[in-house]
């Protein structure tokens, strides 16, 4: 996954800024409450850090030790001392040429990042406290938020960053289908699904409830010519609603269930590892149920696994084909749910990434 970047203003942003507006104006260094935990919370959770700051201050300083270059390096040195470090500190030194690209809200400080491709615009966010940090964000196409007076305090905006629910929309139109499937992997919510197959609504509602996610998905499809189209693009649409709802996935169990119904049993080994792969083993007593080939059944499965970069090995025994398959839907539904589940911001991978 593209590495996600947290461009920082300095200024009212990382400090409180001094009357005179240069930080080398500053007798003493006083902190945003709460930003060393903020920016420990946002580095554990995969930012890494840009400092870009209209403002010198590089200048003389006013403290005693000579190694210091001033209260911008003793800045430095103390959020270090905190595991806080910065990927690349820019500073504009254009003062008083203020009309330069290189003062923001223009972005010629960062002219490098806007040709690499290393790093999603989606994904990243510019923290500011005036207007024209806000400017900035949209001239780099990012997203802006505002801390200090005028704008969060810095655990709300790790909250929002780190904390908010995780949705998603997919819109998926084919000559055969067309499809808009919804998630929100953090709200419980009844399923609202309509595919035009009964039976295959009942399956997919199995995913939503026993998932423990809000889902809504709607089917037209060309059912006139039979059911295919419409499981597997569903299938598809499904899989790459979860795969952007999870995004980097820290936090989640990843991994996840056995399940008994009636005289069947259907076991579900599923991890969210970012690699699709899909094995299945079973048999069904009868050609279909409902309005759905069971053919169809490991087919919807794999065609999921392959949006969604999901390793899935799913197997089923048992008597009544109904019961066999919806014991499918729901052990696969009842894993997501472990899998999905999140707790905490740690990244469930030596790898560094999923």
């Amino acid at each position: 996954m593209s590495r996600k970047l947290l461009f920082v203003d300095r200024d009212g942003c990382l400090i409180v800024e001094p009357a005179d507006e240069q930080i080398d104006s500053y007798e003493k260094l006083d902190l945003l409450p709460g930003v060393i935990a903020a920016l420990q919370r946002l580095v554990a959770a995969g930012y890494e850090l840009v400092m870009v700051t209209n403002q010198d201050g590089l200048g003389t300083d006013r403290f005693p030790e000579p190694h210091f270059r001033g209260p911008h390096e003793l800045l430095l040195r103390i959020l270090d001392s905190q595991g806080i470090r910065f990927r690349e500190v820019l500073v504009d030194r254009s003062f008083p040429h203020e009309n330069l690209d290189t003062r923001k809200p223009g972005v010629g400080m960062v002219r490098h990042y806007l040709a690499d491709d290393g790093w999603s615009r989606a994904a990243s966010v510019m923290v500011g406290d005036r207007e024209s940090d806000l400017a900035f964000a949209a001239n780099l196409g990012v997203r802006g938020l505002r801390v200090g007076a005028q704008g969060l305090g810095w655990t709300e905006l790790a909250q929002q960053l780190l904390d908010a629910p995780r949705t998603a929309t997919v819109s998926r139109d084919t000559k055969e289908t067309r499809i808009r499937v919804s998630v929100n992997l953090d709200r419980v919510a009844e399923p609202q699904v309509r595919t035009g197959l009964g039976f295959f609504d009942h399956m997919l509602e199995q995913i939503g409830k026993h998932g423990g996610f809000a889902l809504e998905l709607n089917c037209d499809g060309d059912l006139h010519i039979d059911e295919h189209h419409t499981v597997e693009d569903c299938a598809l649409a499904l899989g790459q609603a979860l795969k952007q709802a999870l995004g980097d996935k820290r936090g989640i169990g990843r991994y996840g269930f056995s399940l008994p119904m009636d005289e069947s049993a259907a076991d579900a080994r599923l991890d969210l590892s970012g690699r699709p792969y899909f094995v299945f083993e079973g048999g069904f007593p009868r050609e279909r149920v409902g309005g759905l080939s069971t053919e169809l059944v490991p087919h919807f499965f794999r065609s999921l696994c392959e949006t969604l970069g999901a390793n899935l090995h799913l197997s089923v025994r048992g008597e009544n084909a109904h019961h066999m398959v919806e014991a499918c839907f729901k052990v696969v539904a009842r894993a997501l749910r472990q899998a999905i589940r999140r707790e905490g911001s740690e990244l469930p991978s030596t790898k560094g990434a999923l």
